[in-house]
C-alpha cells in the first residue's frame, strides 16, 4: 500500500513538473521573440540543440537493441518532420509572435481533440451522435471552437499584474494605427498556432505505422534531426540578414537551451515515465494545467494583463478537452458492459491509435 502511494505520488509530482516545464517554454520563447528573435531562426536553433542532445543519448541507449533504419523508414521520418515538426514549430513561433504566452497555453488544450476530430476522419475513432456518448464528444468539440474564436476575437476588461517590475519589456508600436494592426496581428497569430495544433494532431495521428518501425526513442531523434536540416533551410530564406543569427549572452540563447533540453529531452523521458506507470489519458487530463501555470509565470516575469477573453476561453478549451475524455470514458465501459453481458454480433474495436497524449508529440511541440 505504501509502494503504492509512493508511485502515485511520484506519478503527480512528474506532471506537474512537465506542466511547469512546458509553462516555462512558452513564457521563454514568447521573450527570445520579445527580443527581437526571428521566430524562424529560433525554431532552427531549438531543434538544433535538441538534437545535439537526443542523438549521443540514442545512440548510447539504441545502439545495439534499434532496428536498423533503411531508406524507406528515413523518407517516412523526413516528411513526417517536415509537416509535423518543422512547419509546425515554424506556425507556432510565428503565431506566438504576434499573440501572447497565455494564448498558446490556452490553444494547447485543442491539440488531443484535433488529433480525436482527425481520427474520427481517418477512420481510427467513433463518434456515434445517436449515443449520449457521441453526444459528449461533439458538445467537447464546439467547447474547442467557440474556445478558440473568443480568444481571437474577444478581449473584454484586462485583468493587470500584481509585479509592476517585470523583468523583461514588450517591444512597443507606437505608430498611428497601432492598435488596429495589433488586433489583425493578434487575430493572425491565433490562426496561426491552431494551425500548428492541427498539424501536430495529424502528426500525432500518422505515428503508429513509424512506431513499429523503429522505437520511439530512435524515431524522436530521427524526426528532430531531420527537422533541424529542414528549418535551417526555411530560416536562411526567410532571415539573410546574418547580424540576427547571433546568439549571445542573453535571454534568447537561455530560450534555446532550455526549450531544446528541458522540454525536448528531459520532459519527453518523465512524459515516457509517467505513461508507462499511469499511461497516456492520466498525462493528457494534467494538460490544462500549462494553462494555468502559464498565467501565473508570465504576469510575474513578462507582468502581463490577462484578458477575460483569454480566461473565458481557457475554460471553454479545458471543458472541450475534459468533454472528449469523458465521452470515451463512457463509450469504452459501454463496450466492456455489453461485452461482459454477451450481446451477439458486438466487436469490441481496438481504437486506441491516435492516443492523444502521445509523449513524442509533446516532445516536438
Amino acid at each position: 500500500m505504501v509502494a503504492k502511494m509512493s508511485s502515485a505520488a511520484k506519478a503527480y509530482a512528474a506532471v506537474v513538473l512537465i506542466r511547469l516545464m512546458y509553462s516555462g517554454m512558452h513564457v521563454m520563447s514568447k521573450v527570445a521573440l520579445n527580443e527581437g528573435m526571428n521566430p524562424l531562426v529560433f525554431v532552427f536553433y531549438r531543434h538544433s540543440t535538441a538534437a545535439l542532445v537526443l542523438i549521443p543519448l540514442t545512440f548510447v541507449i539504441e545502439r545495439r537493441k534499434a532496428k536498423p533504419v533503411t531508406f524507406k523508414i528515413a523518407c517516412k521520418m523526413f516528411i513526417h518532420a517536415l509537416y509535423g515538426v518543422t512547419a509546425c514549430g515554424d506556425l507556432f513561433n510565428l503565431g506566438l509572435n504576434y499573440a501572447s504566452a497565455t494564448s498558446s497555453s490556452a490553444l494547447y488544450n485543442v491539440q488531443p481533440v484535433v488529433t480525436f476530430i482527425l481520427a474520427v476522419i481517418f477512420g481510427m475513432e467513433t463518434m456515434k451522435l445517436t449515443r449520449f456518448h457521441g453526444k459528449v464528444k461533439f458538445a467537447g468539440i464546439l467547447f474547442c471552437i467557440v474556445g478558440v474564436t473568443v480568444l481571437a476575437f474577444y478581449e473584454g476588461p484586462m485583468f493587470k499584474s500584481f509585479n509592476h517590475h517585470q523583468l523583461f519589456q514588450h517591444r512597443d508600436n507606437g505608430s498611428p494605427g497601432a492598435d488596429t494592426n495589433s488586433k489583425k496581428q493578434w487575430v493572425l497569430g491565433i490562426f496561426l498556432m491552431t494551425l500548428s495544433n492541427v498539424l501536430a494532431g495529424l502528426w500525432t495521428v500518422l505515428q503508429g505505422p513509424l512506431i513499429e518501425d523503429t522505437s520511439k526513442l530512435m524515431n524522436t531523434t530521427l524526426q528532430i534531426s531531420c527537422a533541424s536540416v529542414q528549418a535551417f533551410v526555411v530560416a536562411i530564406a526567410a532571415e539573410r540578414d546574418f547580424s540576427k543569427w547571433k546568439l549571445g549572452w542573453n535571454v534568447s540563447l537561455v530560450a534555446i537551451i532550455y526549450s531544446g533540453v528541458i522540454v525536448t529531452a528531459l520532459s519527453y523521458y518523465m512524459q515516457m515515465w509517467t505513461i508507462a506507470k499511469r499511461g497516456p489519458v492520466f498525462l493528457a487530463m494534467s494538460m490544462p494545467l500549462t494553462f494555468v501555470f502559464t498565467i501565473i509565470i508570465s504576469s510575474f516575469i513578462l507582468g502581463d494583463a490577462v484578458s477575460l477573453g483569454s480566461i473565458f476561453a481557457g475554460i471553454l478549451l479545458i471543458g472541450g478537452l475534459y468533454n472528449v475524455f469523458w465521452g470515451k470514458s463512457i463509450e469504452e465501459k459501454d463496450d466492456i458492459n455489453k461485452i461482459s453481458t454477451g450481446k451477439p454480433g458486438l466487436e469490441l474495436q481496438d481504437k486506441e491509435a491516435p492516443q492523444v497524449a502521445d509523449d513524442d508529440a509533446e516532445a516536438k511541440v
